[in-house]
Order: structure tokens, then C-alpha cells, then sequence
């Protein structure tokens, strides 16, 4: 079985609602991804020959979605008070709501998923909230 691994990282704010501790603060991340694809068949023929995929289209994708999330604030839905939001919005703040709380271990789960919609033979996504903090999400394969 082959694997590749591409890297993207963003910085971004989020908060935590309803947590008890530092992270129910609005505070900020450097969040980093890393994508494993995998397959047990290269490319025969053409450009691929002995390739499973090109890395620059995955990296290009990653980072796609990388620069997507950048230095925005990331919130749950409904997780602040609609006066709040929109004040932020006004102020020209960049929000982006998503339906999960923004943990790196949902983010991890998000970004498979994300990626297997396209067809990419995702096999991990790690995501790094910090240098030294991980989350994980994978499917058996």
C-alpha cells in the first residue's frame, strides 16, 4: 500500500461554547493539516506513470481549503448571540460558521470527509491545534 502525505496550515480564531476553560475565550490558532491519501496501484501510463496521484493537485486542494479558513473566525451555528454576529459582520469581520464545534478533533473528521466527497482516497487527516496537540480522524481501509 502506497501513502502520500500533504501539508496546509491556517490561522484562524474560535471559540468553545459551553467549555470550561481557556478555550471558551475567543482566542487564536495556527491550525496545521495533514492529509494521508493512499492506494495500492500506481499510475502505468502517461505524466503519472509511477505515480499513485500528483502531489500538486492534492496540495493544491489542501491549500485551497486552507486559505479558505485563513485568518477568519471560526464559530459553531447558533453558538452566539445574533446581535453579536452580525455586529462583528458589520465591523467587517470575517465569520465562518460551521455545524460542528470547532475542535481540531471535528475538524479532522470535517476535512476527511470533505476530501473523500471529491473521491480522493483519503486515508488519515491529522490536524495539529497546536505545535504539540493533535487530533486524528480515519476510516478503516
Amino acid at each position: 500500500m502506497y501513502t502520500l502525505i500533504s501539508e496546509a496550515s491556517f490561522d484562524s480564531a474560535h471559540f468553545l461554547l459551553g467549555y470550561n476553560g481557556k478555550c471558551k475565550n475567543i482566542h487564536g490558532h495556527r491550525w496545521t493539516v495533514k492529509m494521508e491519501i493512499y492506494g495500492d496501484k500506481l499510475k502505468k501510463e502517461g505524466h503519472l506513470r509511477g505515480m499513485l496521484i500528483d502531489f500538486g493537485d492534492i496540495k493544491g486542494m489542501l491549500k485551497e481549503l486552507a486559505d479558505y479558513f485563513d485568518h477568519s473566525f471560526i464559530i459553531e451555528k447558533n453558538s452566539m448571540r445574533e446581535i453579536t454576529l452580525n455586529a462583528l459582520k458589520e465591523d467587517g469581520f470575517r465569520i465562518i460558521e460551521v455545524d460542528f464545534r470547532p475542535t481540531a478533533e471535528n475538524f479532522s473528521k470535517y476535512i476527511f470527509d470533505y476530501f473523500k466527497e471529491k473521491d480522493i482516497p483519503v486515508k488519515k487527516v491529522i490536524v495539529y491545534e497546536t505545535p504539540n496537540n493533535c487530533a486524528t480522524y480515519s476510516e478503516e481501509v
